[in-house]
Parts: structure tokens; sequence; C-alpha cells
């Protein structure tokens, strides 16, 4: 199974790049996760909000596997246990599909990019700095990958 993390902004800080590549080196045994820097462009008074959305949109949408199931991280999507996001690996794995998953830049992704994703997803009703987004969502796919491996990592 391949996970593709597709992301807008390309200069994280170094804790940040760091921490995400821990975890994807850690993940193995039938999982690969791959990040896709979407760059973000730069609001001036020539280009307007809606102009640079649409911009990150349509490298998003390109960036998403033809057969892929679209996850997109949203505040009003549902929010999982790491049991919950382990049981829907193991259907996504079982049912041989890739993962695009989606994190929209500082200015959130469009209604239409939204519409794409087969499911949408809530990490916390927390607002989060979105090179943490990439963090965190790293942990909790190597989190969930231990679950369905019985690796220590993760204790109940």
């Amino acid at each position: 199974m391949r996970i593709r993390l597709i992301a807008v902004g390309t200069k994280m800080p170094g804790w940040v790049c760091a921490g995400y590549q821990d975890y994807e080196r850690r993940l193995s045994a039938g999982i690969k996760l791959e990040l896709c820097e979407i760059p973000s462009g730069k609001r001036t008074a020539r280009t307007g909000l809606h102009r640079l959305q649409t911009r990150e949109a349509a490298l998003m949408q390109a960036a998403i596997g033809k057969k892929d199931f679209v996850l997109a991280l949203e505040v009003g999507g549902q929010m999982w246990s790491t049991r919950e996001l382990a049981d829907r690996m193991r259907q996504w794995r079982d049912a041989g599909h890739n993962l695009s998953l989606l994190v929209g830049g500082a200015e959130g992704m469009l209604p239409e990019v939204s519409a794409r994703a087969d499911a949408l997803w809530s990490l916390s009703r927390l607002t989060l700095p979105h090179p943490m987004v990439r963090l965190v969502v790293a942990e909790q796919l190597y989190r969930s990958w231990s679950l369905l491996n019985n690796h220590p990592y993760h204790r109940e």
C-alpha cells in the first residue's frame, strides 16, 4: 500500500522534516509513505486568495493517484481514534487501495478539492499549524501500522 501525503507548503522547520522522515523510515511491511509538497503561492495585491487556492487545488488534484482512495484533512471531517484509523487502514489495504491524504495550505482547501475526497478526516477540533499536521499524520499512520502488525510501539 502506498500512502501519498499531498501537502501545501515546501519550507518546513528542520524539526518537522526530521520527525516526518523518522516515521517515514519506520514504516515497512507493505506500507510506503511518500510526501508530495505543493508550493504555496504568495498572496499579493495582484494575486488574490481565490487565485492562489485555485492554483494549489490544481496541483493537489494532479498529484492524486488515479485509483487512490482520497482522504482530505478538514476541520469538519470525522475524528477517529488511533484504533479506528488502524481499522480503516486495514480495510484500504485489504481492498488494494493506495491512499492520497490531502493537507491544504494556510488559506484552506477549495470546496472542489474536498468534494473530490472519498472521506474527510479531522485530527482535532483545535487549529493546528500546517507543518505540525504532517508530523502528527505521519506518527498516527505509524502508530496505526504498529497496531496492525502487533508492534509494541502502541500501548493500549
